[in-house]
């Protein structure tokens, strides 16, 4: 089975063909692809097909659960798809996925590294609730961007994503799991970020953990609507405007490998 290995921000991806899984049962699959001490290592697996805009995928998260999209991985995909035909700034290319289309603009190359600007569709179901962690009241806004996501306001330490994030991420008010941000907003254009990422746990940057964090922030926490967000894997644009939200950053394709294992 050919593969590409891909990562934005730290955020990493395994690429397969459609055709390459030869109807093997991708959940399994993915779970040993993606172990980093049995596998090759990844935060997800993407099965794709191309097509002549772009390509169509899934998504499935490190521990074989599907996910409807992630903001990395299309750009990822978008990456690999540009290197191999020869795409140069100002082209563009569409990933639909189970969330919709969505349309990369290529921005700038730097060697392996790629600039998409993403368009990354409307937030919806945009609430601001509490919830119970530990029998203590946890203020939380929940909204989606294409996949499901929740985000905490305030103090942003590896200490609390462990003891909150990681218990919101599997809480009764999520049947489908979310994902969760710690988010603390640092200027009106600066917003810094930990994530716990359903299917996989703390991650190094979030696509979309990113723009939902962006929403919360301008929504409830005084930032702007054009705002740097700060991750462990380096800081990505989300521009929230009146079509929707925009994605800006970098993806990079690093390696191509043959899965041996039986």
């Amino acid at each position: 089975m050919r593969l590409v290995k891909a990562h934005a921000y730290g955020n990493d991806f395994l690429l397969a063909e459609e055709q390459e899984l030869a109807g093997a049962d991708a959940a399994p699959l993915a779970r040993r692809l993606c172990d980093r001490h049995r596998g090759i290592g990844a935060d997800g697996l993407m099965v794709f097909s191309q097509s002549p805009r772009g390509a169509s995928m899934r998504l499935l998260n490190a521990d074989g659960s599907p996910s409807e999209i992630s903001g990395n991985g299309v750009r990822c995909l978008a990456a690999w798809l540009a290197r191999e035909r020869t795409l140069r700034p100002g082209a563009c290319v569409t990933i639909d996925t189970i969330a919709g289309a969505k349309r990369l603009d290529l921005l700038e190359e730097h060697g392996a590294r790629l600039t998409f600007r993403a368009a990354m569709g409307p937030p919806e179901a945009l609430t601001r609730r509490t919830l119970d962690v530990d029998s203590r009241p946890i203020d939380v806004v929940t909204l989606r961007v294409g996949n499901p996501q929740c985000v905490v306001l305030g103090e942003v330490t590896e200490q609390r994503l462990h003891a909150v994030a990681s218990k919101l991420s599997v809480h009764p008010a999520f049947p489908e799991g979310t994902n969760v941000e710690l988010a603390s907003v640092e200027a009106p254009d600066r917003v810094r970020i930990l994530i716990w990422e359903r299917g996989v746990g703390p991650t190094e940057a979030s696509g979309t953990g990113a723009c939902a964090a962006a929403v919360a922030a301008a929504a409830y926490g005084g930032a702007a609507r054009d705002v740097q967000i700060v991750s462990p894997g380096g800081t990505q644009r989300v521009e929230w405007l009146a079509d929707g939200l925009y994605l800006t950053g970098w993806a990079e394709v690093i390696a191509t490998v043959q899965w041996l294992a039986s």
